[in-house]
């Protein structure tokens, strides 16, 4: 958890760990079966499909068109990171979504 918590601080110094901590059980063992899987490709389209229907709208409640822009968004936020952390990518899309509260 203090590794996830430490890479979204990096964007959100204010990161509440409450709301990390529910990210992280949300992806559960997701983050847990490889190292590819801990991480968002942005180049990845099949990727960020992913991202935008079982994050953007299942869970955050977003149309498919926000979802992909603020999914744009967060990959360009992140750009400078060679490896995306799913859970700070995950973070970045509700807090762009104003979700954060809704997690």
């Amino acid at each position: 958890m203090t590794d996830y918590l430490a890479d979204v601080k990096r964007y959100d110094a204010d990161a509440d760990p409450a709301i990390v901590d529910k990210i992280i059980k949300h992806l559960g063992i997701a983050l847990r079966s490889s190292r590819d899987a801990a991480l968002v490709s942005c180049s990845d389209k099949s990727e960020l499909d992913r991202v935008r229907e079982k994050w953007g709208m299942k869970k955050l409640g977003a149309d498919a068109g926000t979802s992909d822009k603020i999914i744009a968004e967060v990959c360009e936020t992140m750009k400078g990171d060679r490896q995306k952390q799913r859970v700070t990518f995950y973070y970045l899309v509700a807090q762009k979504m104003g979700k954060l509260g809704d997690l």
